[in-house]
């Protein structure tokens, strides 16, 4: 017996287990709440099968049980069921099988549940999938719109020639029309061409892509919106000659972190210059006229080419050098006293790849008018070589760079992706003096966000948010004015959920200012086969163990034998 209580074995057997209440969790998402949609059915069955336990709503996050009506524009089901795992007891989905996430739930878990699955009817649905825009345009450029559309669900007599158009829309004026002939099932893309100067004045604008004359039982995903901005002219003008990765990375990381709209041009063959995103040729007149009209102007490559399209000696210039390089492992120093030393201190520069090669001297420090902004040393040993030098004399302010390959920065993420950011906002904001502030720290990762998902925002300088959370003031398009506290992760990420809006946005300490829209639309108003169905669970029996040291009778009889093994001995005379 006492064997038995020091081992401990557990005895075990099949059978029900003990009645608990049930845990429901309720499909909140908004295609719940879709035509025809079955919210009300759900909710007369969650309440009918919770009787005494827990309801839980689930889609794109798990939330306590209330009756408003759906609201999350997806349907995430694994999150919710392994949160209910943990409580033990009975599981119960209430769903109308739409479900997105139905490969990362474990076997086990999934074949538990019992499923109530309420399947929205079949309809015909016609809707736009997706828009795809730059985020900037200038003034005489041409805005390309790629619009992707479709059909889903039955249709009604014979395939084939059902025909709508594509509507564009700006503050209730149309921009453009385009006829289209629907797939009778799928998506299928299209190219809209669209001056930017229709957009005038310079700014934001939200445009309004709508699918028209198309009978359909759900209107709401007939419509995306998009934010453009439009830009008198370009601020920043690249030059590469030749292209490459290096000039690639810099045109898009320096339009993100100075907030200034850029034009890119490559001399893809001596004398032949293109523009850098439609490669579409390039007269040397239009770049002539945007390098005058630009407040910095960068030029990649090898000097001599480019400086000979570049002829303003008073705009603020960036000078990228990769020719002659010097290869081998360079490795970044902390860098010296400069006047960007405050934006770079919190970069951990000891812990950064090395730079794949030097483009050369890039003038010494001791020269009268120049700073030493960051140097880099040959495998960590022997004397350091100038990568990034300042130069501020009569004609204007000048950065010179020798670093090549800095681009495999961004590429790698993370920190090294910080630290090239950071850099590049730090250089564009020294060149644009005393007109610095461009850079904004809190941005939206996305302008546009569909609706019942959120709106993240990232913290993009250097070093962290503030703990106590960031103020953001936004004001719809109907003048109602909200205020809200962002409080990043460590990743520096906050999210926000909003209603569908167009808002204007104003960060607290002049942060970030801009207009982003949360839109009627979303993947959930769309027909999706289900996923789930109805299944009454299979976790009905389970082996119930029990140790013997939970069997109280065991302790009885240990005691009652030590009792009567002592009074034997006593009686025995023994000791």
């Amino acid at each position: 017996m006492l064997l038995l209580l020091l081992v401990n074995p557990s005895v075990g057997r099949f059978g029900s287990p003990p009645a608990e209440p049930p845990i429901v969790l309720l499909d909140a998402s908004l295609s719940m709440a879709g035509r025809p949609g079955t919210w009300r059915a759900a909710l007369d069955s969650a309440r009918s099968v919770g009787r005494g336990g827990v309801i839980w709503r689930f889609g794109d996050r798990v939330t306590a049980f209330d009756t408003s009506p759906p609201a999350d524009g997806a349907s995430h089901i694994a999150p919710a069921l392994a949160a209910a795992a943990t409580r033990g007891g009975a599981v119960v989905i209430v769903t109308d099988g739409a479900v997105d996430d139905l490969a990362d739930v474990p076997p086990d878990l999934r074949r538990r549940a019992r499923v109530i699955a309420l399947p929205r009817p079949p309809f015909r649905d016609a809707f736009i999938a997706s828009i795809t825009a730059p985020e900037r345009v200038g003034a005489g450029d041409t805005l390309q719109l790629m619009v992707g559309y479709g059909t889903a669900g039955p249709r009604a007599g014979r395939a084939g020639g059902e025909r709508g158009q594509l509507v564009v829309e700006s503050a209730n004026r149309r921009l453009a029309a385009v006829p289209v002939v629907l797939p009778d099932s799928g998506v299928v893309t299209t190219t809209i061409a669209l001056p930017a100067a229709r957009l005038a004045p310079p700014g934001y604008h939200v445009l309004t892509i709508r699918l028209d004359d198309v009978p359909d039982v759900e209107p709401r995903d007939d419509a995306r919106q998009l934010v453009i901005e439009v830009s008198a002219q370009p601020s920043a003008v690249v030059l590469a000659a030749p292209p490459d990765w290096d000039s690639r990375f810099l045109a898009r990381v320096l339009e993100d972190v100075a907030r200034v709209p850029v034009r890119l041009y490559d001399e893809t063959e001596p004398g032949h210059w293109r523009e850098g995103r439609s490669l579409l040729p390039a007269a040397p007149a239009n770049i002539a006229r945007d390098l005058q009209a630009a407040r910095l102007v960068a030029l990649l490559g090898d000097p001599h080419r480019t400086g000979a399209m570049h002829r303003h000696p008073g705009t603020a210039t960036l000078v990228w050098n990769t020719t002659t390089p010097l290869t081998g492992e360079w490795y970044v120093t902390p860098p010296p006293p400069s006047p960007l030393q405050g934006d770079l201190a919190a970069i951990p520069w000891d812990s950064l790849p090395p730079v794949a090669a030097l483009a050369g001297s890039q003038g010494e420090s001791g020269d009268s008018g120049r700073t030493v902004v960051l140097s880099a040393q040959l495998s960590r040993r022997g004397p350091t070589a100038p990568i990034v030098v300042l130069e501020e004399g009569r004609q204007g302010r000048r950065v010179t760079v020798g670093a090549v390959g800095l681009y495999r920065w961004a590429f790698r993420g993370g920190m090294p992706e910080q630290a090239y950011r950071a850099l590049i906002a730090a250089v564009a904001n020294w060149l644009l003096a005393p007109a610095a502030g461009n850079s904004e720290p809190v941005v939206p990762v996305r302008r546009e966000v569909e609706n019942g998902l959120p709106l993240t925002w990232r913290w993009s300088a250097v070093g962290g948010p503030p703990r106590t959370g960031l103020t953001v003031t936004l004001t719809d398009d109907r003048g109602g004015v909200r205020r809200d506290t962002l409080r990043f992760d460590a990743g520096g990420r906050a999210l926000e959920w909003l209603a569908p809006g167009t808002y204007r946005y104003d960060v607290a300490g002049g942060l970030g200012r801009g207009v982003v829209v949360v839109e009627v639309y979303s993947d959930e108003w769309r027909p999706a086969p289900a996923a789930f169905a109805s299944q009454p669970g299979g976790g009905a029996e389970r082996a119930n163990r029990t140790g013997w040291r939970e069997r109280w009778w065991v302790f009885v009889v240990a005691l009652a034998a030590f009792a009567g093994e002592w009074a034997w001995r006593r009686r025995q005379g023994l000791p």
